[in-house]
C-alpha cells in the first residue's frame, strides 16, 4: 500500500474523482444527489501505526510501500513526521523517537509503534517488542508516560502490560450535542474523527421521523450509531461479536445516558436467526424481542460486506440504513436489497483522503406495494 501523499492544494480534485467515480458506480439504482462530505485535508487521522526501524545506533518511524513491479519487494519509507495523523501524533512523535534513542531499555527489540489520539488531545501509545517486558522497562516507561502526558502500555508476545489504562475518551459535537466514546487500545474506532462526526450527523438525519418505531443495528461496534440516534427512535436493540466492543459500547450507553438501548453480544446471523423464532435462550429472552416493533436496520459490515442470507432477512425492514467502507461489496449487496426498496438519500464520506477508499452511507425505504386490480 502506497503511503499517502499529502497535499492540500489537490484534495478538491481528488475529491471531485471519488464523486465521479461514485456516482458513475452506482447510477444504475437511480440515487438521489450524491451527499459528499470532505475531510480536513491534512492530520485527519486519530490512530496511527508505524514499525520503529533499527540502523545502526538510529531509530525512526517506517512505513513500507509495496514494488508495483515485484509485490514482494519492499521500500522503508522513512517518516520524520506524518501529515495523515493527527496534530497530537506528530507532536509526540519526535519527543517518544528522542526518548527511545537515550533508552537502551525502551529501545531494545521494540518493533512497532502505535498511537491512538484524540480531538482534545488525550493519547494511548502503545509499544511493542520482540521480547518479554521487565521491571527495569516499567519503571522507564512510567518516567516516560508522565513525562510526555500520555498513557502507555507494553506489549509482547502473551505480555501486555497496562501502566494506567487502556482507553482515551472521545468526544464529538454533532448536531449541538456531545456525545463521549470510551475507545480501547486495539479495537476498532472510526480513525477520522471530523468525518466520524459527519456520518453521525448523516445519519441522525435520514432517521428523524422514527420515534413511533424500534431500531435494530448489526455491527454496532462501541456503540458509535446507536448512542447517536438512541433518541430518534422508541427503542435501540444493537448486536456485536466482539466481547471488547460489547463492553465498551455498555460503558458508552451509561456515559451518554442512553436508557432506550441495549448491546447483546451474538453475531449478525445469531441475532437474525432470533428474531426469525429459530434461535432461544437466556441471552435472547433478556432482549423481549416480542416487544419490539423494528422499522429500521442499520448495518456497518466488514469490508466483505453482507451475505446473500443477510440481505434477504433485510427486505423485512420498512427503512434500511447501510453504512459501506467498500463500494464493490455494497454495490452487489444493493443488487439484491433494489429489489425490494429503493435508495432514497446517497452519501460519500471521505474518511481515508489520497486514497482510493471510499466510505459510503445509503439509506434505502421499502417500495410501495403494486396497487390490487
Amino acid at each position: 500500500m502506497a503511503v499517502p501523499v499529502v497535499d492540500p492544494e489537490r484534495y478538491e480534485s481528488q475529491l471531485d474523482t471519488k464523486r465521479e467515480r461514485i456516482t458513475a458506480q452506482f447510477a444504475r439504482f437511480s440515487p438521489p444527489p450524491l451527499e459528499v462530505f470532505p475531510s480536513p485535508p491534512r492530520h485527519y487521522r486519530q490512530r496511527c501505526e508505524f514499525r520503529i526501524w533499527h540502523d545502526g545506533d538510529d531509530l525512526f518511524y517506517a512505513m513500507f510501500e509495496v514494488d508495483p513491479a515485484d509485490p514482494k519487494r519492499k521500500a522503508v519509507i522513512r517518516l520524520d513526521e506524518y501529515p495523515v495523523a493527527g496534530e497530537r501524533i506528530n507532536a509526540l512523535m519526535p519527543v517518544l523517537r528522542d526518548a527511545l534513542l537515550a533508552s537502551d531499555t525502551l529501545r531494545r527489540k521494540l518493533f512497532q509503534v502505535e498511537f491512538l489520539t484524540t480531538l482534545s488531545g488525550e493519547a494511548l501509545v502503545t509499544l511493542i517488542y520482540h521480547r518479554q517486558l521487565d521491571e527495569a522497562w516499567e519503571q522507564e516507561a512510567r518516567a516516560l508516560q508522565e513525562a510526555l502526558d500520555v498513557s502507555i502500555i507494553g506489549r509482547a508476545r502473551k505480555q501486555r502490560l497496562v501502566l494506567e489504562r487502556d482507553h482515551v475518551w472521545e468526544r464529538l459535537n454533532v448536531e449541538g450535542r456531545e456525545f463521549v466514546y470510551q475507545q480501547v487500545e486495539n479495537s476498532f474506532t472510526q480513525p477520522n474523527a471530523a468525518i466520524c462526526r459527519s456520518m453521525l450527523g448523516w445519519a441522525r438525519d435520514v432517521t428523524r421521523e422514527s420515534r413511533d418505531g424500534d431500531l435494530v443495528e448489526f455491527y454496532c461496534g462501541n456503540g458509535n450509531f446507536t448512542i447517536a440516534l438512541a433518541e430518534n427512535f422508541r427503542r435501540v436493540v444493537a448486536t456485536e461479536i466482539s466481547r471488547t466492543s460489547v463492553a465498551s459500547a455498555n460503558v458508552n450507553l451509561d456515559a451518554n445516558g442512553v436508557v432506550n438501548a441495549v448491546v447483546a453480544r451474538m453475531s449478525a446471523e445469531e441475532f437474525s436467526e432470533a428474531l426469525a423464532g429459530e434461535k432461544s435462550g437466556r441471552r435472547v429472552a433478556a432482549l423481549a424481542l416480542d416487544e419490539h416493533a423494528f422499522t429500521t436496520a442499520l448495518v456497518d459490515p466488514p469490508r466483505a460486506g453482507l451475505d446473500a442470507h443477510s440481505c434477504e432477512q433485510l427486505k423485512a425492514y420498512a427503512r434500511i440504513v447501510y453504512i459501506s467502507c467498500n463500494p464493490e461489496t455494497l454495490e452487489a449487496n444493493l443488487e439484491t436489497l433494489s429489489e425490494t426498496h429503493i435508495v432514497t438519500r446517497f452519501a460519500l464520506f471521505d474518511q481515508f483522503p489520497y486514497t482510493d477508499h471510499c466510505e459510503c452511507g445509503v439509506l434505502l425505504e421499502r417500495r410501495e406495494a403494486p396497487a390490487q386490480a
